[in-house]
């Protein structure tokens, strides 16, 4: 199974540990789900993890783009999901729709409550735990 992570997981997940990471992990940790993410998206992943405001050591910053170097399946998306709501969200609409995604997890306000997508379920941390760790 495909999940797309936004980067409020992300960010979540290296400054609070918690819930967030341990979505992170799980995905990692169980075979049958890949963890996606197109070029846009990492590059978004590395540029929050570096912005000043976070003042992460270069440590934190370089073990986790080894994680993201070993965890994420990189794909290739053409075609882009317009979304005038968020402009910053539709990257990973797209990556979602683009890979047939069956999860994006997000801690977005823009996404609130679960919902389906075209394939994708769009769930908060707490809802991912809840209805796919659990099981």
């Amino acid at each position: 199974m495909k999940v797309v992570i936004d980067t409020n997981v992300v960010i979540s997940a290296v400054l609070k540990d918690r819930k967030p990471e341990e979505v992170i992990l799980f995905i990692m940790q169980h075979p049958e789900f890949q963890w996606v993410a197109s070029m846009a998206i990492l590059e978004e992943y590395v540029d929050v993890l570096q912005r000043p405001k976070f003042d992460l050591p270069m440590r934190i910053v370089e073990k986790w783009q080894a994680v993201f170097d070993d965890a994420i399946m990189i794909v290739e998306v053409e075609e882009q999901v317009d979304l005038p709501r968020d402009p910053k969200d539709a990257p990973f609409l797209t990556c979602a729709h683009a890979t047939g995604a069956e999860y994006l997890v997000t801690g977005d306000k823009d996404f609130e409550g679960a919902y389906k997508l075209g394939k994708t379920t769009v769930l908060s941390v707490s809802q991912f735990l809840r209805l796919v760790c659990s099981k």
